[in-house]
């Protein structure tokens, strides 16, 4: 049998087949077992203004693709905070709170810290506001002026850094130094347990989808094309569809300013690269999360890039197609890699797509900068 191609490379995309994969199932950490997606998914139900994010088949994209089927799990309604983002940060933020005042503290003392371009850190401003504490977040000089006001809005202060990286290096610097608890989504040594409270809180997303395709009527799909800046929300995806008894093929979707996993793919080792700028922020991230890595290095089938011209193309057609969904930047990566890959033998081949493949893509925000979306969907 022939070996399919190892990498391809075409106008503003990037893709190449993880060589070191070893078809194992991807190995659950320590707090991320049945029972801590469990456990998250149930508190979560429990706020208010909780509801599933409604899961649509598209049609045209699954015709674009040459696939049998492409559902599309749109999160921009989440608890008003227009992204999947508003599920982990905040479930973090109150298992904190809650340890706080186990130990006898009163909520109004603590203060939680992250470093965001912007989701993620209006997820643990409005954790804050929800469980009576303090949030401190570190953003980007770069920064849309609505994705700030969105998280200072919830009470959060916000101090600015020239980047996400060294946003986190900067939170905590500063946790150390004011005794604050950082509440971040990527982990790196010595700093594991609360991005997995985080990425515990992504898993009620495959609880959801699947009750929503058997809904549906449509079969499980064979495919997962989801995005990555640190690499949480694909790890904890994968994952929790895993033990749900719904392994998939995993292809790993960044931003071509900031393919750090593309890199460490390739190389079978946990490469950092320098961001050169994107419109997709939230992927703006040049480190993978090291609890992402391990799990995903040798379980993820692909990885690619996307140019932000991929990227604001399928914005574009999201938004014209039936239904019509208004996608931010960030939300793209998968959606477009799906498009890109799909469009050559090689790239069909490299991720076994076929004419009755079926694939999940997670449409992670929504239009989070209004004036950004306008200027690109116009």
């Amino acid at each position: 049998m022939p070996v399919p191609p190892l990498s391809l490379a075409g106008e503003g995309f990037g893709l190449v087949r993880n060589q070191y994969a070893d078809g194992q199932p991807i190995l659950a950490t320590a707090q991320m077992q049945p029972s801590d997606f469990e456990a998250a998914a149930h508190a979560i139900r429990d706020w208010q203004g909780y509801a599933a994010s409604p899961l649509h088949s598209l049609a045209w994209a699954a015709d674009a693709s040459g696939v049998a089927q492409v559902l599309y799990k749109d999160e921009s309604p989440r608890f008003g905070l227009e992204s999947f983002k508003a599920l982990g940060g905040a479930y973090a933020v109150g298992k904190q709170v809650e340890a706080w005042k186990a130990a006898g503290r009163d909520a109004a003392d603590l203060t939680v810290c992250c470093a965001s371009d912007g989701n993620h850190g209006r997820s643990v401003a409005w954790g804050a506001q929800r469980y009576g504490c303090q949030a401190v977040v570190f953003v980007p000089q770069g920064m849309a002026t609505a994705r700030r006001a969105a998280i200072e809005g919830f009470g959060a202060r916000t101090v600015t850094v020239f980047g996400y990286d060294e946003g986190l290096k900067e939170a905590a610097r500063q946790a150390e130094v004011q005794g604050w608890i950082v509440v971040s989504d990527t982990s790196y040594p010595g700093y594991e347990t609360i991005p997995q409270d985080v990425m515990t809180g992504y898993g009620l997303i495959a609880e959801e989808a699947i009750a929503q395709w058997q809904a549906l009527g449509a079969e499980p799909p064979t495919h997962l094309f989801l995005q990555a800046g640190v690499g949480g929300m694909a790890a904890a995806l994968a994952l929790r569809f895993q033990q749900l008894g719904f392994p998939m093929m995993l292809v790993v979707c960044e931003a071509e300013g900031a393919a750090c996993w593309f890199r460490s793919i390739a190389a079978d080792e946990w490469h950092a690269v320098e961001s050169r700028g994107t419109i997709q922020a939230g992927l703006d991230c040049g480190e993978p999360s090291t609890l992402a890595w391990e799990m995903l290095r040798h379980s993820a089938a692909a990885s690619c890039w996307i140019g932000d011209g991929r990227a604001a193309d399928a914005m574009r057609r999201l938004a014209a197609g039936t239904p019509s969904i208004a996608a931010g930047e960030s939300a793209v990566a998968g959606l477009a890699g799906l498009l890109a890959g799909a469009a050559t033998d090689a790239g069909r081949e490299m991720v076994r797509l076929s004419a009755e493949s079926r694939v999940f893509i997670l449409g992670s925000e929504g239009p989070t900068d209004p004036e950004g979306y306008s200027n690109i969907v116009g």
